[in-house]
């Protein structure tokens, strides 16, 4: 008996090694494709910078939901972006907001004639994201939408050169930025939270626009075109994850998506674990509805490397979970010395490089961004061991809530907390 879980926990063992070096190798080949996107990016900046446009008149729509304590800065901001005036409206929506949001807005507008807000009719109000946009849309004058969260600040020049793509290049049905997080010194999670943000835009957008010319609509700091809005029927009220699931969709009907770096916002990140939790189950529970929703219509999907991507990113967090879920269970029991895995082979220097590959590939990514410092490098072997373990819970409390309860998805916004002072 003994032996036969010797060799289930030796075939374990080597499924886990298998599925993390896909996982590394593949990030791997992204981070290096992003390194040379986020070089040629630069050539680019300076290029653009130089060129003369027209710019084109934008809509702004940022969905608001008792926002009170940021929308403030949001609109402060927004105020002073670097864009002719007289080619930009800022439309506030405020979705059955109960606190000041309203007011503060209002008080923005008689200030300044680009900023309007929308209040959403009685009864229409707190209904999700998607729900919000569509609204708003509505309200907008112009063919060219940018979207931003209501915590965000984005960089005076930011809209500026997300509209100098859609300008150069008509195939481009959006273009997005980075986002980056104003409060990543408060505690130990946003430090963290840091580095995903930064690791996720390095790696999975430059790597996946530099080798497949694919990259993902966030949730803030892109721009799109209003007749690509009207081509999808506005966003889908049902999705939660409502800009991955307009993503498959432009992808399928022919459209492209770039990531520039260099338009960079500033935006808010949950401070507390609890916060955290929620969100982040929100997100693989957006995930999972997008992954329903496509896979019934992958035959449709016009390459395979769209098709390759689209599995990969339905697959990601469950292949990183049944991994991750393995390794532990095997490091434990092995430790412990209840079981021993009798397999010849240097297993223990694959492990060793898998965590240096780990370590290597963030690091890179962050010096993107000249974050690649000594304490960065002690942080990434704590997430090691804490934050990215947490995931666990994460994608197996999305999974309890969509396939054993089959709990319908309602929409919740982030909670925002007060911040002094904005990152420069």
């Amino acid at each position: 008996m003994i032996e036969v879980v010797q060799q289930i926990a030796a075939g374990l063992f080597v499924l886990a090694v298998i599925l993390i070096w896909f996982m590394i190798g593949w990030q791997l080949l992204l981070t290096l494709a992003g390194y040379f996107h986020e070089s040629a990016s630069q050539r680019e900046l300076r290029t653009v910078d130089a060129m003369e446009f027209d710019y084109p008149p934008v809509s702004i729509l940022i969905p608001a939901h008792n926002e009170e304590i940021v929308i403030g800065r949001t609109l402060e901001a927004m105020c002073a972006l670097d864009y002719p005036a007289d080619r930009l409206e800022i439309i506030v929506i405020n979705d059955g907001s109960s606190d000041r949001t309203g007011d503060i807005v209002r008080e923005f507008a008689a200030r300044d004639a680009r900023v309007i807000c929308y209040d959403v009719p009685e009864g229409q109000g707190g209904k999700g994201k998607s729900r919000a946009l569509n609204l708003g849309l509505t309200q907008a004058s112009h063919q060219y939408i940018a979207i931003y969260d209501a915590d965000n600040t984005p960089e005076p020049r930011a809209l500026r050169h997300l509209a100098a793509q859609l300008l150069l290049h008509p195939e481009l049905g959006a273009v997005l930025g980075k986002f980056r997080t104003v409060n990543k010194t408060r505690t130990l999670l946003t430090r963290f939270i840091n580095i995903e943000t930064l690791s996720f835009q390095s790696i999975l957008q430059a790597g996946r626009w530099k080798l497949l010319h694919i990259a993902t609509l966030p949730g803030t700091n892109f721009l799109m075109r209003r007749e690509v809005i009207e081509e999808m029927n506005g966003w889908d009220e049902g999705a939660i994850t409502e800009d991955s699931e307009l993503s498959v969709r432009m992808y399928i009907a022919g459209w492209k998506i770039k990531f520039i770096p260099y338009a960079v916002t500033w935006e808010q990140e949950p401070e507390t674990w609890g916060v955290w939790l929620k969100q982040r189950t929100r997100w693989v529970r957006g995930n999972n509805y997008v992954s329903k929703k496509f896979l019934k219509e992958r035959k449709s999907i016009p390459s395979f490397r769209l098709r390759f991507e689209l599995l990969y990113s339905i697959a990601l967090y469950y292949v990183f979970f049944v991994a991750i879920l393995i390794s532990d269970i095997i490091f434990l029991l092995s430790v412990s010395g209840v079981i021993a895995i009798p397999l010849p082979g240097p297993y223990t220097l694959v492990w060793v490089m898998a965590v240096v590959l780990f370590f290597a590939e963030i690091m890179l990514a962050l010096s993107y961004d000249r974050e690649d410092t000594p304490l960065a490098f002690l942080l990434i072997g704590v997430m090691y061991l804490t934050y990215c373990q947490l995931w666990l819970v994460v994608v197996g409390l999305a999974f309890y809530k969509d396939v054993i309860r089959k709990e319908s998805m309602s929409w919740a916004k982030t909670r925002r907390f007060k911040i002094e002072e904005q990152q420069p």
